[in-house]
């Protein structure tokens, strides 16, 4: 593909995360969906289309730490913790923070804390760096049913559910990430 090619894709990417729309992206091992973490009627047409329970709280998936700032309560990490908090990125790690008091319900469900990662996936990173924000994420599939870790398997299951499908590939992980208590290692998955 040329850099043309690809440019024109991350727009047509962006384009649609702006508008509210839901892209399935690749990600470490899986294929995703997701939304702008701040469009709430897109987020419940995320939940609406996985049949997930806004009660279980969803993950945001970013290029760097900073984008993820506005949504974590950065000042209840101790200083002490934050090299291994940190340490443990790019990829396939989610880690539960403590998340801003004043941040959407929609995404930390019924908890005080939300989900994060950093991924080195280039067309995430790509997305993320044109919006500057993360992209809610949550594995492409309906609740209950396998993950799909190809963009064709997506656009079998979603094509005239999603707005779009950037065809790319995953970094090829084994499974998805392990997601992990970001202060005392507990590991949930």
């Amino acid at each position: 593909m040329n850099p043309n090619e690809q440019s024109n894709i991350y727009t047509s990417a962006q384009e649609a995360y702006e508008a509210g729309g839901i892209i399935a992206y690749p990600t470490e091992a899986v294929f995703g969906l997701g939304c702008d973490p701040d469009n709430q009627s897109a987020v419940e047409k995320l939940l609406q289309l996985k049949q997930r329970s806004v009660s279980k709280g969803l993950i945001l998936l970013a290029s760097n730490y900073s984008q993820l700032l506005p949504y974590i309560d950065d000042s209840k990490i101790p200083q002490d913790k934050r090299y291994t908090v940190l340490s443990r990125w790019p990829d396939c790690i989610t880690q539960v923070v403590p998340a801003n008091p004043s941040i959407a319900k929609y995404l930390t469900g019924d908890f005080s804390t939300i989900a994060v990662r950093v991924t080195s996936q280039p067309d995430v990173v790509a997305l993320c760096k044109a919006t500057n924000k993360p992209i809610v994420s949550t594995s492409a599939n309906l609740s209950g049913t396998e993950p799909a870790i190809t963009w064709q398997q997506v656009e079998a299951a979603f094509a005239n559910t999603v707005d779009f499908i950037i065809k790319g590939e995953t970094l090829g992980f084994a499974k998805p990430s392990t997601i992990i208590n970001a202060l005392t290692g507990e590991v949930y998955r």
